[in-house]
């Protein structure tokens, strides 16, 4: 499944003699390595290895869950957050063993929200593909959010931290739409993380997917090179199309199998703009079946008529250097039944047989 190509080094980091345990009476308990005090209100918590680099203000962003943003700088530039006892700005570098000052905030109540229950923790839990130390792959099953927000009451990382509640650290490395289906990166550390987004960053990691697309495409259109610009619906809807005041994408093609009014292809990304395959697939000609954000009400019919029923792009395989180890692997990630039952019957209505 994998193949070793070369042996990661770690980075060298940015040298900083840790300060000694501040002594006052505020502070005269303190943590170990990743743990919090809490002494008179006010939090004392220690750097460790996994939040070196990281800055300050996002830092206090993940320890103060659901305060404001605003409130977050207003308490740095008041000097309310200190570093080894030292003022300090939002985009300070933390390095191992500072230890972090948190005055107290004051944090508004929010409605108890719906938890995953135990089927959809144990739908996700059995598609994990692959796990270490550092990091998951998930085949994401169409329908499911990455995350919660906009109405959901959880995704994808939510339901994973509820059927983990013992991991300390799990956040998303990309995104998937929520009608997409396959493979989604979950860091297991911040070092992991920030590994992961730097390598996407500099389009180390190659993405595949498979899409069936309506029509017969052009086996020499092998790739897209349009601009794509985000813009809002009247009912505030996200969606993107193509315009030159947009930002440069690129989408290469491959044709994989033909059938009758349809072909399923190979699409890989090499930006990563939102709704990328789905609006270059547009505008070659040839929308995603199944895609009712961008596909014509008499297509997405036709599509339906043939047992369609989901968005048919699935996020096939990523190749990418493991954190830590710099092992090149490849994963891939079946399809789910609905791809395979259409898939099937377009077999089916090619030969005649049905």
């Amino acid at each position: 499944m994998s193949r070793k190509i070369a042996t990661g080094k770690p980075a060298k980091s940015r040298a900083r003699k840790p300060a000694p345990h501040p002594v006052s009476r505020e502070d005269s308990k303190h943590a170990g390595p990743g743990r919090e005090a809490v002494q008179q209100g006010v939090v004392w918590v220690t750097v460790d290895e996994d939040n070196h680099g990281q800055r300050l203000d996002n830092f206090l962003l993940a320890q103060l869950r659901g305060v404001p943003r605003s409130i977050i700088y207003r308490i740095v530039r008041k000097g309310e957050v200190r570093i080894n006892k030292g003022r300090v700005k939002p985009d300070t570098r933390l390095v191992t063993g500072d230890q972090v000052r948190i005055p107290p905030v004051i944090r508004k109540e929010k409605a108890p929200q719906a938890a995953p229950g135990s089927r959809v923790q144990s739908v996700v839990e059995a598609a994990i593909v692959f796990e270490n130390d550092q990091m998951l792959l998930v085949n994401k099953p169409s329908g499911i959010a990455v995350h919660g927000g906009s109405g959901l009451s959880f995704g994808l990382i939510e339901v994973l931290r509820s059927a983990r509640p013992e991991a300390r650290f799990l956040e998303l490395v990309h995104r998937l739409d929520r009608d997409t289906s396959g493979l989604v990166m979950v860091a297991k550390k911040r070092s992991a993380l920030r590994f992961l987004q730097d390598e996407l960053r500099q389009r180390r990691i190659r993405k595949q997917y498979h899409a069936l697309v309506a029509g017969d495409w052009p086996s020499k259109l092998n790739r897209v090179d349009e601009p794509l610009l985000r813009y809002e619906m009247p009912n505030g809807e996200r969606r993107v199309r193509v315009d030159q005041a947009g930002k440069a994408s690129l989408t290469t093609f491959r044709c994989l199998t033909r059938y009758t009014g349809y072909t399923l292809v190979e699409a890989s990304p090499i930006t990563g703009r939102t709704h990328q395959i789905r609006v270059h697939s547009l505008c070659a000609g040839h929308p995603i079946a199944g895609d009712d954000k961008y596909m014509d009400d008499v297509s997405l019919k036709a599509f339906r008529a043939v047992g369609g029923q989901r968005l048919m792009l699935h996020a096939r395989a990523l190749e990418l250097s493991l954190p830590v180890t710099g092992e090149m692997v490849r994963f891939e990630a079946p399809y789910d039944d609905v791809f395979s039952h259409v898939l099937g019957r377009l077999d089916v209505r090619a030969t005649g047989a049905e």
